[in-house]
């Protein structure tokens, strides 16, 4: 121990019958990991590690007067440290004092914290606006785990520590889908990180920006089969737009530009590896965290004038047109709304983009597609053309190519992406409508499709109740839960969905007011809803109430994240229907003509595993209770959920 710096005492025993003689304990002395041990009468203290691989000496015991690693089993005098047979591989040994029944180490005083890549490589996160990181700190992320909670301690950012990575990477892929703005998912190497990868690829074929940061075995060692050896870089190349392992000499805050950039301007995934040697080590001297001033563009991009002269000339001869809003016209639904206003035009949404107008807008007319209403097909049906914003023409959703359409889209690649449109315009939605608008005065000839549409919803309405008679004694209906959510949800509240029939059945009854919906879209990853309550709650805190409804088979996927709720005093309303069945698969058998096999499920009473956890929690088995019980929710002050025992064929 070095006589020229300070020694700091620690006390690390109040009471020295806490270590009987002859044994050993890990204590900590300010960071500083120290095993204590008691021989011969004598207290002493040597460093933790042992000089083999780092094994935790404290952890071990002394077997014929020699202290011994509990790993390897390699020996060293428990008051001196140093090893039998005179070898030069001892242990440090730290000065003790005993003052009454307490005893205490002396360690040097620690020097002030010096810059690590990991703190240049945090910052610069954080200058370009990922201020929300979702995932689980272990022990080959430790040193990217220190600078954010650096990052945390100035108020600069907000760690999630989840109970599961994939929850992690879901509700940083809900969060971008939100905000249009990415948050970071953080785990571990290897297992670690193969458990984001689905979210990775949930954000990815959804268009949402995100941010996966990993650690990864020391470089030394890669390519020997270590301990949790992955090659993240191989591994995510086919998910990550932006893909590369740090290294020491790396541009670090280049390199975390870069990442965010891409995230953000691609709508895509960025991901960055951390070897564990290169997290700890000190920045250059001169190296310094970047921000995105003057780094990144303006997107409000004017589309070709040859395509904006061929849709106004197809929107000018148009009776009937009907306006198709996707989940990618998300951030410019009033701007698209109002274009529809002009028209007097239908509007109807896709499943992703459900929610978007309010079905009791006079133009509102629902969702399109598999999980939609026949006013929403009626309308596309009658028309004369399709202005479609934002929509990624998925089966699911059946955009008709028997219609002349005209496609407005951000993305180059989602033009005519399955089939030839009449027109393809590529331009940002709200600078293209402005163009559209100043064009268009005065030369609208459209028909006013509003009484229509009212006269379309009457009959969806009538359907709906005759539905709602339908009941059984084996559960809800669950036309019966959307129906009384109708009533009751908050107008403001973010909606996260799940996978399966309760989609199905929310997609085709819930009407939407003002309130925003998230889905896992192309991927369709059961499991969704919960770790993307848990993202979108972290983007609108309190001001915004946030729903999650799913079924038994998905939110058993990610269930102990309930325990995150709790933790982290997120108010979320989970609404879970119970029918004990893969419904939705169920349904596929039948119409394959398989037999159904293998859909039944046993589950838990989430009611009481709610409470177990510490939320709020109620089981309702009747249509009766369903009001009560569903009004006691959403008056709850932290997280609650609802189970609601439902009947599979009332969908």
């Amino acid at each position: 121990m070095s006589e020229s710096k300070k020694i700091v005492w620690h006390k690390v025993l109040d009471h020295k019958k806490d270590l009987p003689e002859g044994r050993v304990k890990t204590v900590t002395a300010a960071h500083k990991g120290i095993c204590l041990t008691h021989f011969e009468g004598k207290f002493s203290a040597l460093d933790n590690r042992c000089p083999h691989q780092g094994g935790p000496l404290g952890e071990g015991s002394i077997e014929n007067g020699m202290l011994r690693c509990p790993w390897h089993g390699w020996d060293f005098h428990p008051c001196t440290g140093l090893p039998p047979g005179g070898f030069d591989d001892g242990i440090d040994t730290f000065a003790v004092k005993e003052e009454g029944d307490a005893v205490y180490v002396g360690v040097e005083e620690e020097e002030a914290h010096q810059t690590t890549i990991s703190d240049i490589m945090a910052e610069t996160m954080v200058n370009w606006g990922v201020t929300k990181v979702f995932g689980m700190v272990g022990h080959s992320n430790l040193g990217f785990a220190d600078a954010m909670k650096r990052q945390e301690e100035k108020g600069n950012l907000n760690f999630y520590g989840i109970r599961h990575e994939g929850a992690a990477a879901f509700a940083a892929s809900a969060y971008g889908k939100l905000t249009g703005k990415p948050a970071a998912c953080f785990s571990i190497a290897g297992p670690g990180a193969t458990n984001m990868y689905t979210g990775m690829w949930d954000a990815k074929v959804d268009r949402a920006p995100l941010l996966a940061l990993t650690g990864q075995v020391a470089t030394q060692v890669v390519g020997t089969g270590n301990f949790q050896e992955v090659d993240l870089v191989r591994g995510f190349s086919t998910v990550a737009e932006f893909n590369q392992r740090v290294q020491s000499d790396s541009k670090h805050a280049e390199l975390m530009s870069l990442a965010v950039k891409t995230a953000l301007l691609k709508r895509d995934v960025s991901h960055l590896t951390f070897p564990d040697e290169v997290q700890e080590k000190p920045a250059k001297p001169n190296e310094k965290a970047q921000t995105p001033d003057k780094r990144i563009t303006q997107v409000e991009i004017a589309p070709p004038q040859e395509a904006v002269n061929e849709a106004i000339e197809r929107i000018k001869n148009a009776k009937r047109p009907v306006i198709i809003m996707g989940h990618g016209a998300r951030a410019h639904k009033k701007a698209v709304v109002k274009f529809a206003e002009s028209l007097n035009a239908a509007v109807v949404t896709t499943f992703k983009g459900k929610g978007l107008i309010a079905d009791n807008h006079r133009l509102g007319g629902g969702v399109l597609g598999r999980s939609g209403t026949p006013i929403a097909s009626w309308f596309m049906n009658e028309a004369d053309l399709l202005i479609v914003f934002g929509a990624s023409f998925s089966n699911h959703t059946g955009i008709t190519p028997k219609k002349p359409i005209v496609q407005i889209d951000f993305d180059p690649m989602a033009l005519s992406k399955f089939h030839k449109v009449e027109v393809a315009v590529w331009g940002e939605i709200s600078r293209t409508l402005g163009i559209f608008e100043n064009e268009l005065k005065g030369k609208i000839n459209t028909e006013d499709q509003t009484q229509e549409i009212a006269e379309r919803w009457k009959i969806w309405k009538e359907e709906k109740a005759k539905r709602l008679l339908e009941t059984s004694d084996k559960g809800v209906s669950s036309i019966a839960v959307f129906e009384t959510m109708n009533s009751l949800t908050p107008k403001d509240a973010v909606m996260c969905v799940d996978v399966g029939n309760n989609a199905y059945s929310f997609g085709r009854y819930f009407e939407p007011t003002d309130q925003d919906f998230l889905m896992s879209g192309y991927l369709g990853s059961i499991g969704f809803a919960l770790p993307a309550a848990i993202g979108a709650w972290t983007a609108v805190g309190d001001s915004r109430p946030v729903v999650a409804v799913a079924g038994d088979g998905g939110l058993c996927q990610y269930l102990a994240e309930i325990t995150t709720l709790v933790k982290y005093r997120m108010p979320v309303k989970l609404i879970v229907l119970n029918n004990h069945e893969l419904g939705k698969i169920s349904k596929e058998q039948r119409a394959g003509e398989f037999d159904v096999w293998k859909t039944s499920l046993s589950n838990p009473n989430f009611a009481e595993f709610a409470i177990s956890c510490g939320a709020w929690g109620k089981r309702v088995e009747s249509e009766a209770a369903l009001e009560e019980g569903m009004r006691n929710m959403f008056a709850q002050d932290g997280p609650a959920v609802l189970e609601i025992m439902t009947d599979v064929n009332l969908i």
